[in-house]
């Protein structure tokens, strides 16, 4: 078999490595500031900010320095701790949750505490430092976006809350407080949330209001458990003084055990589906490379047309295993190009991998989009049109069975060109829109 290039396998652009997502041959090992202005902004401000408000509490001293003492203590030990979850998210549930309820503290036993918000900031700050400077020893450095989200989220508890400790004569647990804490608590949420989409929108290149989905179904769970643990520490403390803030901190590990195996099952999902889409690579039926490839640009297009974060994922799993039902050949195709191969041969293949995928027993959308991925525009039979994930990988696979993994622009235009020229009846123009869309980003 005569191969167009030799590639290693690497990971796809997806969960693990977002900033990854793009046409083969164009990879970047980072994305540049100055291509996330979004992310620049947000730094910047928050980080302009910390600084000062370190500046300044160092100037005029820490009110309770214990207190704030014992506070930074936890924040840095959740930030020690911090996971990363799927979709590349950072989450230190501990140290957000400590952030949290030193923001939101009225009083330590009987002894109110009227520190100033700028302090906040500045214990929140200082933890965080603190906690990652471990990290940063050993190369494994934060994402600054999410450092900087953590940060935000005590500032704007802290200048909306700490104003009004003072001025409505907050002192103890009350109904009032309650509420007020739940409901400043929901607002920042909600705000970190909006940050959030607008940095992953701006990474992705995907369209803001599904991004926001995206985050809301990925941070409702984690978000109600660090905020209401926030708010209780908070409270429990104008009770039980500092020994609160241990007691309710604990309930946290097991949360973060939770996420944290939740993490490790994604993970072993994508490790075993790239596995899988190495087999025909290494029996010598596709070239090396082209299921990565693939996936590369089907999530990539699924990203331009504005598919949701699951539906990403079930995309990728299928590109990635799109070939797997070539095994069933008794000779491979030339070169490993299906889209060389006759209709009633590609129907074949895809039938025998999806039907080898249905036997995981968890991945049926996947094998879906497998089986109908050869179909022309308009369906083939009673089914109607293929679904999206079947269309994008329909001309991502055949982009790269005529391009291979060369970067020659001409070549590139030329096989475009007669993707464009089947849009009629194979492939949808919207999709192969998409793709161009794609291959011309820098």
């Amino acid at each position: 078999m005569t191969q167009r290039q030799s590639e290693g396998p690497a990971p796809s652009g997806s969960e693990t490595d977002p900033t990854s997502v793009g046409p083969p041959g164009r990879r970047r090992a980072g994305v540049p500031w100055t291509d996330r202005p979004v992310r620049a902004v947000l730094v910047g401000s928050v980080g302009a900010g910390a600084l000062a408000a370190v500046g300044w509490t160092a100037v005029t001293g820490f009110t309770g320095p214990y207190t704030a003492l014992a506070f930074c203590l936890v924040i840095a030990v959740g930030e020690l701790a911090r996971i990363t979850l799927p979709g590349h998210r950072e989450l230190a549930p501990i140290a957000s949750a400590g952030a949290i309820s030193y923001s939101l503290l009225l009083s330590l036993g009987d002894e109110p505490v009227l520190y100033p918000a700028w302090q906040v900031v500045a214990v929140v700050a200082l933890g965080v430092a603190l906690g990652e400077l471990p990290h940063v020893a050993v190369g494994r450095g934060p994402q600054v976006e999410g450092v900087a989200r953590r940060i935000l989220v005590a500032m704007l508890l802290a200048v909306t809350f700490r104003p009004l400790v003072e001025g409505l004569s907050l002192v103890g647990p009350s109904v009032t407080a309650t509420l007020l804490m739940a409901a400043l608590v929901v607002l920042a949420w909600l705000a970190d949330t909006l940050v959030a989409a607008v940095l992953r929108a701006e990474r992705l290149r995907t369209r803001v209001l599904v991004a926001v989905g995206d985050e809301i179904r990925a941070q409702a769970a984690a978000g109600a458990a660090i905020g209401s643990s926030g708010v209780l520490i908070a409270l429990a403390c104008t009770v039980t003084g500092l020994v609160g803030l241990l007691v309710f901190t604990a309930p946290l590990l097991v949360s973060q055990v939770a996420f944290r195996r939740h993490a490790e099952v994604r993970r072993t999902y994508l490790e075993t589906v790239r596995a899988l889409s190495r087999v025909t690579e290494v029996g010598g039926y596709v070239e090396n490379g082209h299921s990565r490839r693939v996936g590369d640009l089907s999530r990539a297009v699924g990203c331009e047309l504005g598919l949701v974060e699951a539906q990403l994922l079930e995309l990728e799993y299928a590109a990635l295993m799109h070939d797997i039902g070539q095994l069933s050949l008794r000779e491979p195709i030339a070169g490993g190009a299906t889209v060389l191969a006759s209709p009633r041969e590609q129907r074949r293949i895809a039938e025998l991998g999806s039907a080898i995928i249905r036997e995981t027993g968890v991945l049926d959308n996947v094998a879906e989009l497998v089986r109908r991925q050869c179909e022309p525009l308009d369906g083939d039979g009673d089914e109607g049109v293929p679904p999206l994930g079947s269309r994008i990988i329909k001309v991502a696979n055949a982009f790269d069975d005529l391009v291979g993994g060369t970067s020659d622009e001409e070549r590139r235009a030329a096989v475009l060109e007669r993707l464009r020229m089947d849009t009629d009846s194979e492939y949808d123009p919207r999709v192969v829109d998409a793709l161009a869309e794609v291959l011309g980003r820098p």
